[in-house]
């Protein structure tokens, strides 16, 4: 008995690999002239064109073959800041068919030691200015045989280190070597880049990217509907290198020749604004965590910013006052919504056409944006029922597509990781966001399941707290908890950050809250403290967590109204 396909028409299209390669060649060939800015602090500013750039990539995927033994799959890891040299591993490594495996510097040393033993990488390039965090580590890191340093730094500490590994210079090791390279034909679902989860809870999780799905999400970071740059624009790349691969960033702007402005290690509020002032970018990528300290920066010192019109927030929800602040400013905030496994572009809130100019537009502004072709999307109730998209039925998201991961890296020559708690029966990815969807496909996130405060059955959104704690004019930061109540279960504490100078009490704060915010009375938070610094996780998402425990061991000075 034949199989349905079987009696089928083919097509009589050319079946060429979508390939981290092709994007490289594209970029050179036909993008040549673009450019990699590098900011480096003091005097003129690194520049490359994506040609020099290109050049160089093939350099050092000789250096890695010929020198340093690399073949196959072997990972290859980068502990490197957003700079030109890093944007050359991206290529080389995938490009001559090894995995490109970025090292999350922000990451506490423990991990990072896990995460490299688990992937098994055998190489490291390091920015010099980053061998104080690894050197510590190698001598825990046994499958590491070779160091690759660049740029300045303190070599004498890898003497000390204990570790086999040899140590090259960058510059030194792709100096003469040959200008083009014999790149192979690759399987589209290879392996090309890997990227762990923060691992807040339990162990980090290794995210496999494949060069098919590479390929097609830098095809949508491209599209009209998501960020749609030109070679017009210049995009400050302010997202980390190694976070989900620069939200994409690197690959697509090689695809339709985005000029990019790279921070490297100044991701400070005032060097940021000194860069756009000078190099005059036009569209930024980074979490809100950065564009208050930037907006701050701004408000103290103003600037000429003009040039920035575009700005991609994601990671965690824009506060509506942000996003105000920074439309008075002539910026206009794009909420998107992803993570690791999403790689990450899972929605972008961009506006329909019958919403732009109206009352509406600024609620489809604030959701997480709407699914793109690529990216499905469901919402699970606590049933396991599948909700409708009605805008009200809250419930878990879970996600498929062509750029979703289906499963974890649980090692070398092993099965990959399914994990029941991550992955439904039927393959889609749950994402352990809970939120609703209208009718046309926005999807508003109200929290993540685990912060959701559950009190006397009924839900309370921290999410929907500290937006509207966030638009008081004293506080600068707010995060919001759910902590035991003997009454009702668990209730919300609010932990505040104000602004330097100012001055609230909780009581207004309180009232605030229920006149300006709109927010229920029974949903009010009885409890209070003031806090330095709201903690943040290794990507600058709050890191609710370490609230919970310090409130559980009694370290929060609480107010209880």
């Amino acid at each position: 008995m034949s199989l349905p396909w079987e009696d089928a028409v083919l097509s009589t299209m050319q079946d060429v690999p979508l390939t981290v390669t092709r994007i490289l060649e594209h970029g050179v060939l036909v993008h040549g002239r673009s450019r990699i800015t590098t900011w480096t602090g003091e005097g003129e500013p690194q520049r490359r064109s994506f040609a020099e750039a290109g050049t160089r990539a093939v350099q050092l995927a000789h250096a890695l073959r010929d020198d340093l033994g690399v073949r196959g799959d072997d990972r290859v890891a980068t502990l490197m800041w957003n700079n030109a040299e890093h944007v050359e591993a991206y290529f080389a490594i995938p490009s001559m068919g090894a995995v490109l495996h970025t090292l999350n510097l922000r990451l506490p040393a423990e991990q990072l030691v896990w995460i490299v033993n688990h992937a098994a990488d055998k190489i490291v390039i390091v920015n010099g200015s980053l061998l104080p965090l690894l050197a510590p580590l190698l001598a825990k890191l046994p499958t590491v045989e070779h160091i690759v340093v660049s740029g300045p730094g303190d070599r004498s500490l890898l003497d000390a280190a204990g570790s086999h590994a040899r140590v090259h210079e960058y510059e030194e090791l792709i100096a003469d070597k040959p200008t083009t390279f014999d790149w192979p034909e690759l399987d589209e679902r290879q392996a090309a880049a890997m990227c762990y989860t923060s691992g807040t809870t339990g162990d980090p999780k290794g995210v496999v990217y494949s060069h098919r799905s590479i390929y097609l999400h830098s095809m949508q970071v491209n599209m009209a509907e998501s960020m749609g740059l030109t070679d017009e624009d210049t995009t400050l790349v302010v997202v980390p290198q190694f976070h989900v691969n620069a939200w994409g960033l690197p690959h697509a702007t090689f695809m339709t020749g985005i000029n990019m402005l790279m921070p490297d290690r100044f991701l400070q509020p005032a060097p940021l604004a000194e860069m756009i002032e000078q190099e005059k970018p036009t569209h930024a990528a980074a979490v809100p965590t950065i564009w208050r300290g930037l907006l701050a920066e701004l408000t103290a010192r103003p600037r000429d910013v003009s040039s920035l019109t575009q700005v991609s927030v994601g990671g965690s929800a824009c506060p509506p006052s942000l996003m105000r602040a920074f439309d008075d400013l002539g910026m206009r905030i794009c909420h998107a919504w992803g993570m690791t496994e999403t790689s990450p572009l899972g929605t972008m809130a961009r506006p329909p056409a019958h919403a732009l100019g109206t009352d509406e537009e600024f609620g489809y502004r604030l959701t997480q944006g709407r699914f793109p072709a690529g990216v499905e999307g469901r919402l699970i109730g606590p049933g396991g029922e599948r909700l409708p998209w009605d805008g009200e039925s809250a419930g878990e998201l879970e996600v498929r597509g062509n750029w979703i991961a289906g499963s974890y890296y649980n090692g070398p020559d092993t099965e990959p990781l399914r994990l029941a708690d991550k992955f439904s029966e039927d393959g889609w990815l749950k994402t352990g966001d809970v939120g609703t969807i209208s009718p046309d496909g926005f999807l508003t996130l109200t929290d993540r399941a685990k912060d959701v405060i559950k009190s006397g059955g009924e839900w309370i959104s921290s999410v929907e707290l500290e937006n509207a704690l966030m638009s008081h004019p004293a506080v600068a930061e707010a995060a919001v908890v759910a902590v035991p109540d003997d009454k009702w279960g668990e209730r919300p504490l609010a932990t505040v950050v104000l602004k330097e100078g100012a001055t609230a009490d909780f009581d207004a704060l309180r009232a605030f809250l229920a006149e300006e915010g709109n927010i229920a009375k029974w949903q009010l938070p009885e409890r209070w403290t003031i806090i330095e610094a709201v903690p943040k996780t290794s990507v600058g998402k709050f890191d609710k967590k370490v609230l919970r425990r310090q409130y559980a061991e009694g370290e929060l000075d609480v107010t209880r109204l």
